[in-house]
């Protein structure tokens, strides 16, 4: 696969850990533009890394600006649609999942552009259409981020005697490892891990999925430990429960397991196997005023420059989604720590992955959210 092969190269790259300054270039003043931008994302560890790269180093530059954030992304396609629907849009940036900007631009809910006009090229000038290369997955998406989900575990909880879980697997291995698990309130991923660890191939997933017979043994699967699960829709939720104690093992995003491991210095440890790959990125709501969409372009323009994406990946693990960043990351900003190893993209970290196919989750999301929520309820 050609995202895979990308993410791969990534995590080469990464593992380089070159230093390089780098430049963001002059922006210069943006004309007939909005003094303030309302920015949508997912709060918690991720918004923190979007403010230290992106927000404040703006704000620096361009003090007259507010940026106000609004912590709604995982609800991102219900109220835009709302918000359209009503003909006010009050949201100029919203930070969603591949999938979810797909299904956006589809809908003529985000805006299209054109990648090498609005986008920042590379401090070589590669354009951005070169430097993002396969990242951009939809004409309205705008890359950010490769991250994934996977597993964390209490490593004080792991039965004497068992090997600690290494993989996603291991959530339906109820006998091996007893005690609670949590999971996203979602069908994303938690659908083709309970196909995969229930024996169906790699590259079969999404095909059988497709059926009935296929979502059927999905659900049956998580059936096997649905009374043992605790359900999260809020991506801090996981790495609080498992820093309470109250549940041995839980999905949640790499970078939010990092923060709880290495900066919050939880008993946390990983299971990489079998993580699931997505994109994150920025989508401009369709429809913005003038002086607003100015505003967002400008902003844009800045946080998609070569070291501002490099400078996210100092902050959170998470691998910046153009080519040219990888070698600017190298160390925590504020820990000193090598950042390579904790990303998904690293070789050590992605001998099994399982990359998210957000085409096919645009087209069959609402369909599966419905019949996942009601399956839930019983």
């Amino acid at each position: 696969m050609k995202f895979r092969t990308i993410l791969l190269t990534t995590g080469a790259a990464l593992t380089a850990g070159v230093a390089f300054a780098g430049s963001h270039g002059d922006l210069g003043e943006c004309e007939n533009c909005a003094n303030k931008i309302t920015l949508v994302s997912w709060g918690g560890a991720y918004q923190a890394s979007q403010t230290k790269a992106y927000a404040e180093p703006y704000m620096e530059l361009f003090p007259d600006v507010e940026i106000v954030w609004d912590e709604s992304s995982p609800e991102a396609v219900a109220k835009l649609r709302a918000m359209n629907e009503a003909g006010n849009i009050t949201w100029d940036l919203v930070d969603v999942e591949a999938a979810d900007a797909i299904r956006l631009c589809d809908e003529g809910l985000a805006m299209e552009i054109d990648a090498d006009e609005v986008l920042a090229p590379a401090n070589d000038g590669t354009p951005a259409s070169d430097d993002f290369g396969d990242m951009l997955v939809s004409d309205c998406f705008i890359p950010q981020i490769v991250f994934s989900t996977t597993f964390g575990y209490r490593t004080d909880m792991v039965p004497d005697g068992a090997e600690p879980p290494n993989s996603a697997c291991a959530v339906f291995d109820i006998e091996t490892y007893p005690g609670k698990r949590a999971l996203n309130k979602q069908p994303i991923a938690n659908m083709e891990w309970a196909l995969l660890c229930d024996g169906v191939p790699y590259d079969e997933v999404y095909e059988l999925l497709e059926t009935e017979e296929g979502q059927n043994r999905a659900l049956a699967k998580l059936d096997t430990i649905k009374d043992e699960t605790i359900w999260w829709s809020a991506a801090a939720e996981p790495i609080q429960l498992l820093a309470d104690g109250e549940i041995f093992m839980g999905s949640s995003y790499n970078g939010r397991l990092f923060s709880g491991i290495v900066e919050q210095n939880q008993p946390i440890g990983m299971a990489w196997n079998w993580q699931m790959f997505d994109l994150d990125g920025w989508v401009i709501p369709d429809g913005l005023p003038e002086d607003r969409l100015n505003r967002v372009l400008h902003f844009v323009k800045f946080a998609t420059d070569t070291q501002r994406l490099a400078d996210q990946a100092k902050y959170i693990s998470y691998g910046p989604a153009r080519q040219s960043s990888a070698p600017l990351v190298g160390q925590h900003a504020e820990l000193g720590i090598d950042m390579a190893p904790h990303m998904p993209t690293d070789p050590n970290n992605a001998e099994d992955t399982f990359v998210n196919n957000y085409g096919w989750w645009a087209d069959y999301r609402d369909d599966l959210d419905a019949k996942f929520q009601a399956w839930l309820a019983q």
